[in-house]
């Protein structure tokens, strides 16, 4: 949520804040608004599709400062879409500003969109980091108010609507907590962040002791995510809202003070909208009334879920999810995060909006690549039990089901439907309720028959890289444009680089090879400067690859994991496969950057062996070669590479054949 203005105008107030040392206490973690925060002002790349390692270290020095003062985090993130779809057109509203604001940063222009897969990262760290967090079923807001009352400890935001709340403790705004600059006191030798706390009484106190019941209208008034009625225009145009005796800079703060003058005249908010609605015309009085009761009831305490059961004992219910009549596997994996909130749209509201990226906005949406995967995703989550027996049983196809998706075309937000598709849970005999139910085989052959991989491929991947390298198959194969050689060399080797920094310190015997190749890898990349845009293609297929790890995320975490579930910030450096990408497209020798490590070197050519034994053979030939390069390399390549009708199908080769096809693409490019 979010009241227009709010924060930036009290943000100017300094009666409304009061200094605050946190230590040794709890504290109430807006999730979506740090993950956010952290990302952006740290100035992390927004183009390349995004450095996730450097976004782990700064999560992890973030909650280690919080960990020296002894302060207990607990964080809560939204999870899917209200139910009651009030807040549908400012969804959209969104995902346009976000669509314009990729758009400029395609174009080396000012923006903000968060690379896609930041949430998930952010999860990732918090679990090895075990940090307790919560994933609620829709807006977290209230229950993170009610969590942060019961425990009387602060919350931690930048959300302009904790501004209205009851807070017992109050909220410290993100932009004044800081963790960067901890403190040691001199007596006690104890560490504390210094940080500015929001009071509510403090707020209200300033306008004439105003009833704190009123600020919810207030909030709706304003305009907040839930309502802009044009009708209340004529409320404003009629109203004498009184200036006050301070000077405020833009029309929206004027307003917001002189409204919340006027309201601390009235004794409560039902006093308050009646002579709001003595101001619009009689005809639309009834309807108005309706409109602001119902967004102002966002607002109220009542019928949340107590987080303190989840923190405490791991349950979570969510009264929607029960009228719903959600299978209790589902509700528990929302709440731990199992579960998507892009999956949980889908699952409840049948829509979601898929998250744009920096791509070229001349090509389809990067997302078309997953349509196949996402229809067996919501086939999964969409088909009945019910539905599925009485099909089974009549020797049917289930009732078609569709889901609405919000993606980009070209620079517009298109609303397109996907059919559902069901056929594995008519092979399988599969519902939502029954999955954990089913055999790891089955699980495991869903997801890679979806992926289009067979087992045998991944038998020489490490387990943690498996699902990844699944995805890059996947992705050779249906990348549009065409994924060269190149694209590929350079996202493996970024893999490799992101297991260089995790492997070293615990790497015994090789302690100098990994830190000779890690040297190498810096002067490579301080040796050249980073583009400002990058080449609008490789952006755009590098988007594809990002694209089919998130649904292969999601589709293996519906499954229950039939397959690890891999490290996210060892797999992707958008700025360093860029930089790679760059390198082997005028050289093929900074591929050898691994030969000194042995095991790096050993990853990288398992990965790549594995990803040219699934794509068909000519994925990779080469449209033209100078022909300086041809005759100096012809006899070599032809005695590695078989002609197309002497190839054995690639199933059946042996690895060092493999290998030696690889060698000869090496020729080629």
């Amino acid at each position: 949520m979010g009241i227009h203005g709010l924060m930036g105008y009290v943000g100017s107030k300094k009666y409304c804040f009061y200094d605050l040392q946190l230590r040794n206490t709890k504290i109430i973690i807006d999730g979506n608004n740090l993950y956010h925060r952290l990302y952006f002002e740290l100035g992390l790349d927004l183009i390349c599709g995004g450095d996730y390692h450097l976004f782990t270290d700064i999560v992890h020095k973030f909650f280690e400062s919080l960990s020296v003062c002894e302060i207990q985090a607990y964080v809560v993130f939204d999870g899917g879409c209200d139910i009651s779809d009030k807040k549908l057109e400012t969804l959209k509203q969104r995902a346009k500003e976000k669509i314009t604001m990729a758009h400029s940063l395609s174009k080396g222009e000012g923006g903000s969109v968060l690379p896609l897969l930041v949430r998930e990262v952010f999860i990732q760290v918090l679990e090895k980091m075990e940090v307790p967090f919560v994933q609620c079923f829709a807006e977290a807001d209230r229950e993170l108010v009610v969590l942060a009352n019961l425990w009387n400890c602060p919350v931690l935001t930048f959300d302009s609507d904790f501004c209205i709340f009851d807070l017992k403790a109050g909220f410290c705004p993100l932009n004044s907590f800081q963790w960067k600059n901890i403190v040691t006191t001199k007596v006690e030798n104890e560490c504390f962040i210094p940080a500015k706390c929001y009071s509510v009484q403090q707020f209200c106190k300033h306008f004439n002791n105003m009833n704190m019941s009123l600020l919810p209208l207030f909030a709706v008034l304003v305009g907040n995510d839930y309502i802009n009625l044009p009708a209340l225009e004529r409320f404003f145009s009629k109203v004498h809202l009184p200036i006050g005796n301070s000077c405020h800079s833009g029309r929206k703060h004027v307003r917001i003070h002189g409204l919340l003058h006027w309201l601390s005249a009235f004794v409560d908010a039902e006093e308050a909208m009646d002579n709001v609605l003595s101001y619009l015309k009689a005809q639309d009085r009834d309807a108005v009334r309706q409109l602001l009761c119902s967004a102002m009831e966002e607002y109220s305490l009542s019928d949340t879920v107590n987080l303190v059961q989840f923190f405490q004992k791991g349950i979570y219910n969510s009264p929607t999810a029960v009228m719903l009549r959600l299978p209790d596997w589902v509700q528990r994996s929302l709440a731990r995060g199992q579960i998507s909130p892009l999956l949980r749209d889908a699952l409840v509201m049948r829509r979601l909006f898929l998250h744009s990226q920096v791509e070229d906005m001349k090509k389809p949406s990067a997302h078309l690549i997953t349509q196949p995967v996402r229809r067996v995703i919501y086939g999964l989550l969409v088909t009945p039990t019910n539905n599925l027996e009485e099909s089974n049983r009549r020797n049917e196809h289930p009732v078609k089901t569709l889901i609405v998706e919000f993606d980009r075309l070209e620079k517009n937000l298109r609303k397109s439907t996907l059919e559902a598709d069901t056929h594995w849970n008519l092979a399988e005999n599969i519902s939502l309720s029954s999955l954990p139910e089913a055999s790891t085989e089955i699980r495991l052959k869903l997801l890679l028959d979806t992926l289009e991989v067979k087992t045998t491929v991944l038998a020489s991947v490490p387990l943690a890289h498996r699902l990844s390298v699944a995805v890059t198959c996947y992705w050779v194969r249906y990348a549009d444009p065409k994924v060269k050689l190149h694209h590929l060399k350079a996202l493996l080797m970024g893999s490799v680089c992101g297991e260089l920094y995790d492997m070293f310190p615990t790497a015994e015997g090789n302690s100098e090879d990994f830190l000779y190749v890690h040297e190498q890898l810096q002067k490579i990349i301080q040796g050249n400067p980073r583009q400002k845009v990058p080449n609008k293609e490789d952006l755009h297929i590098f988007c594809q690859w990002q694209c089919c790890l998130q649904v292969g995320l999601h589709l293996n975490q519906l499954l229950c994991t039939p397959l690890l579930h891999p490290n996210i910030k060892r797999l992707y450096s958008g700025t360093l496969v860029h930089l790679l990408c760059q390198k082997l497209k005028s050289s093929s020798l900074v591929e050898d950057l691994f030969n000194p490590c042995p095991p790096l070197k050993t990853l990288y050519q398992q990965m790549m062996e594995a990803v040219l034994l699934a794509v068909p053979e000519d994925c990779f030939k080469s449209r033209t070669l100078p022909s300086a390069h041809k005759s100096k390399m012809g006899k070599k390549k032809n005695r590695n590479v078989k002609s197309k009708e002497e190839a054995p199908a690639l199933e059946n080769q042996p690895m060092y054949e493999v290998t030696n096809r690889y060698l000869g693409l090496m020729l080629d490019e």
